[in-house]
């Protein structure tokens, strides 16, 4: 059948009318999904007040009291040192014997180890456990608000907003109390107006691991000699920097903590100085805490225990009695070398708030929902004023009534307020559900208990049995809000979400049905043709796109994503082998298939581990787990040479594939640039190398100069290839030459970022990506059936462009990455920067995020489908290139639309913050940047 001129432009234009209606399809799904999935936590517009107090059933605070800034309860301490070490694991605190294989990381912070054994009643290190996910400011914004992080503000995170609903910085201010800060400047985002003096240094250049550390360093010591402050916040970032550039077990990462560990002798040894009666440290307590943890390779932001696992150690200048710091919780353990034991218990960051606000005797941050910890509280013990104390025989007794009545008063004023939070939650959404009328009832009976429990504490005679049950009672209450407030707190509006999914839905039957449509206008047989029986390709295309998207609804599937995809592709390559044996052609292409699936499902097990470094090459560390030295002289080789080796041979077959094309035109000159821009990265490789003595390094080539470079470069090359696009319009002759030309230019222009931004790994995987591509482009003959006349039919490419997504997918994974926020390599960003810029620093973290799964696959497409393409005459050609496109971009939406199915099932799910939103959001992202990238590629390629 003839395809008139007419057809083919209608087809054109029908084809990028239908990639942008697609977009916005897709755009106003994700926009609609994620209003009704992602929404923040209810944020309460109430704040807790001096005289709110006296509605609580509670002993109010003593009138002489209230000159002191307290209104709620007695207050414990006077003055409160806060360190936060950004990403402090708990390791990194702990003595080396809680664990079971010494680490070199371990007891870098001895002078903790010391003061915790040596003083028992006043230092106790707590294993704190904070909530997912881990990034800094959802973690600052839990430690002051008391509430749960807020998965949304994820995005935030480069940009932290000021925090308008109640928090302990703001009860500090209204209670008079003069809050000085110092480092990480994302304290003064998220409170502008607080502090009464601040010091604040830029906290997002990951390669600086000193200005943040050395400017608190500097105004912390200052102000320990002062008495113009009463909160000192100083935040260390250097730990957190150290971690994401060089590992946790690493040389800077052991300095830092050394350093830490000298800093913190001192501030303790400046405070003992000054702790004596009239002193100015006389009743101070120091926390130096973290916000989260981190893995092996420095990243944080998941819900692993690694992550979530920190560390706080505390110190009062008082010191308690022994009997106060005794709990059951603790877990102790015998230094051998030191013949003295160490004790640690268990926090949770969730009470941090409520803790601190007690011990100053501050209002609750009104949406609280933590409790005030016993054992941090147990510690300031000995600073009641000794005088009110009912004395004993021994005294002993009397200062235990003491802190428990003063404690449970505490516990009563947490429990009324945390039954606030829970009503204001019930009246504001309109909730009815049986969960919270039970632990309406269950706070009604506590009040019940407290009646009997106060009249009995305000005689002559305490009951400590009644007390103790007082307390218990207390306790079970704050837990049950704490737990329902993790499980029903967020919540979903599934009309929108219904929305979103059914427009995502309606996407894919647009999508196919002009997939359907362009074949017509081809004068083809459609995709759902009665011809489709006869092609295994189609038919093998269709089971694993399915089974790869019902696997979404599954946890386990998901945190096996990179596995399932190497399956599938593995599948799918050894039936094309088998169907090579039996036509006898194609076995070395089939074969290489084959083995190459072997090599990135090894890749993917090294970059799944959390415990490796990122992947195999990018850093030395990941060789322990091959069983290797790390100062094995071999594997010192191999990683330094076999990573140049491969980027050669990708030199030159860029170099082989272009010079055997007579239409080169600017092409030729932007691969010769790709080509020189590689020799620079080799440059920056061998500057770098440990293999090389500092005298025959090449000092002038360090720094941000080759990145820089390599940058500019790369943007100029893409300016003209979109010039030449414009000049060579409709000049082409030879589609087969044009096809490759253009799909090695724009590859290659795009490569040399991306190589870059990925290590040593870079050219490792980009070779094989261009092996498997190779492979799928020959093996297409197998499905070729010449006396069919719809050879040319959509559906003899379906086959390939699922390989090659299914490749895309496994690269994405086996150069280090994962769905979640801890899979994202933030110091690939600063790569040839020193200096903060979100959108820089956006756009290079996205080239490294989804360099290898996205952009290169998408911009080489044509050159996998294009032994079909080719068979069409030069007026069909560019509606195919459209078509194979539509199919690319009907694949990703497919597994995309199986996330959102999932996430809607799973959102009550335990994982659903730590495991099922990060999916969602890496695969929303990817699907809109497939297909602005879609988009441009085809405007590209028919141009």
């Amino acid at each position: 059948m003839g395809v008139s001129e007419k057809q083919i432009w209608s087809g054109r234009r029908l084809a990028f009318a239908a990639f942008l209606g697609i977009m916005l399809l897709h755009s106003l799904a994700i926009l609609l999904f994620t209003r009704g999935f992602l929404l923040t936590r209810t944020e309460l517009s109430q704040y807790s007040e001096c005289n709110d107090v006296v509605e609580s059933p509670c002993f109010p605070p003593p009138r002489d009291q209230n000159t002191n800034g307290s209104c709620w309860s007695k207050p414990v301490v006077g003055r409160l040192v806060i360190i936060v070490l950004d990403a402090l694991r708990f390791d990194f605190v702990a003595p080396s014997t809680f664990f079971a294989e010494k680490k070199p990381w371990m007891d870098k912070l001895q002078v903790m180890h010391d003061l915790a054994a040596r003083n028992q009643s006043s230092t106790r290190i707590f294993k704190a456990i904070a909530d997912p996910p881990t990034t800094s400011l959802q973690r600052l914004k839990g430690l002051t608000t008391g509430g749960l992080p807020t998965f949304i503000d994820v995005g935030n995170s480069f940009g932290a907003p000021a925090i308008l609903e109640d928090n302990l910085i703001h009860q500090l201010v209204q209670s008079g109390k003069r809050v000085l800060m110092m480092g990480d400047d994302t304290w003064v985002q998220l409170f502008p107006d607080h502090f009464a003096s601040s010091y604040p240094f830029p906290s997002f250049n990951v390669k600086d691991l000193d200005t943040v550390d050395n400017g608190c360093i500097a105004n912390l010591f200052p102000a320990l000699d002062k008495g113009d402050w009463d909160v000192i916040i100083a935040h260390f970032l250097g730990v957190d920097h150290a971690g994401h550039i060089f590992g946790v077990d690493s040389t800077p990462m052991i300095e830092k903590l050394e350093q830490y560990n000298e800093v913190i002798e001192k501030v303790v040894g400046a405070l003992e100085r000054q702790s004596g009666p009239g002193g100015l440290h006389e009743n101070t307590m120091l926390l130096v805490m973290g916000d989260h943890g981190q893995t092996l390779n420095g990243d944080h932001g998941g819900g692993t225990a690694e992550e979530v696992e920190t560390a706080i150690f505390a110190l009062t200048t008082k010191n308690p009695n022994t009997l106060l710091a005794a709990a059951e919780s603790s877990s102790c353990q015998l230094d051998v070398l030191k013949a003295w034991q160490v004790c640690t218990s268990s926090i949770q960051q969730l009470d941090f708030a409520a803790t601190v606000s007690a011990l100053l005797g501050l209002p609750f941050p009104f949406g609280s929902i933590g409790k005030v910890n016993s054992e941090l509280y147990s510690l300031a013990g000995g600073t009641w004023n000794q005088e009110e104390s009912i004395t004993g025989d021994d005294g002993s007794p009397s200062e235990v009534q003491s802190w428990m009545l003063n404690y449970v008063n505490a516990l009563c004023i947490n429990s009324w307020q945390g039954s606030s939070v829970v009503q204001v939650q019930v009246f504001d959404s309109d909730k009815t559900h049986t969960t919270f009328l039970s632990l309406r009832k269950f706070f009604l009976m506590t009040e019940e208990l407290w009646s009997i429990t106060s009249r009995n504490i305000s005689g002559a005679f305490v009951s400590l049995p009644l007390v103790r049950r007082q307390l218990d009672a207390y306790s079970m209450f704050l837990e049950s809000v704490a737990a329902l407030a993790r499980s029903n707190w967020t919540e979903f509006n599934l009309k929108i979400m219904g929305i979103g999914f059914c427009i995502m839905l309606s996407s894919l039957y647009l999508n196919v049905f002009l997939i359907r449509r362009l074949d017509k206008l081809c004068g083809l047989q459609s995709f759902f043709s009665g011809y489709l029986k006869n092609f295994l390709g189609v038919n093998l295309a269709c089971i694993v796109i399915l089974i790869r998207a019902w696997s979404f609804l599954s946890n386990s599937f998901i945190l096996e994503e990179g596995r399932v995809a190497s399956f599938l592709l593995a599948t799918t390559a050894i039936l094309q082998l088998r169907h090579a044996i039996m036509k006898k052609m194609m076995l070395l292409e089939a074969l290489v298939l084959c083995l190459l699936v072997p090599f990135l499902r090894i890749s993917i097990e090294l970059g799944q581990l959390k415990q490796a470094v990122n992947s195999l090459f990018l850093k030395v560390d990941s060789s322990n787990m091959m069983g290797i030295v790390n100062d094995s002289e071999l594997w010192m080789y191999v990683t330094e040479v076999f990573p140049v080796l491969s980027l050669i041979i990708v030199a030159y077959l860029l170099y082989k594939s272009i010079t055997s094309c007579s239409s080169q035109g600017i092409s030729k000159y932007v691969i010769a640039g790709t080509i020189m821009n590689y020799m620079l990265i080799l440059l920056n490789w061998v500057s770098e190398s440990s293999l090389l003595s500092p005298n025959l390094s090449l000092w002038l080539l360090k720094g941000n100069l080759i990145p820089q470079v390599i940058y500019a470069s790369g943007l100029l090359q893409l300016s003209l290839l979109v010039i030449g696009q414009l000049i060579d319009r409709g000049r082409t002759s030879n589609l087969e030459e044009s096809t490759v030309v253009k799909a090695l230019a724009l590859i290659s222009a795009c490569s040399s970022t991306t190589i870059l931004l990925s290590g040593k790994q870079g050219p490792l995987a980009f070779l094989a990506l261009l092996i498997g591509g190779w492979c799928l482009i020959r093996l297409m003959a197998l499905e070729q059936n010449t006396k069919n006349d719809s050879s040319g039919s959509s559906l003899f490419y379906a086959l390939p462009v699922t390989q090659w997504s299914l490749l895309a997918v496994c690269m994405f994974f086996s150069t280090g990455h994962w769905c979640a926020f801890d899979g994202l390599r933030y110091a690939a960003a600063f790569i040839g920067f020193d200096e903060f810029n979100l959108i820089r620093q956006a756009i290079l973290l996205t080239i490294d995020t989804f360099g290898f799964s996205h952009i290169l696959p998408i911009f080489g497409l044509p050159l996998v489908a294009r032994g079909y393409l080719l068979k069409q005459s030069k007026q069909v050609y560019s509606i195919r290139i459209c078509q194979v496109y539509l199919m690319y971009g009907l694949i990703t939406a497919i597994t995309t639309t199986f996330t959102l199915l999932c996430v809607t099932i799973q959102r009550r799910h335990l994982m659903v913050w730590g495991l099922f939103a990060p999916k969602f959001v890496f695969d929303v992202v990817g699907l809109l940047l497939g297909d602005l990238l879609i988009f441009l590629s085809a405007l590209y390629y028919t141009s």
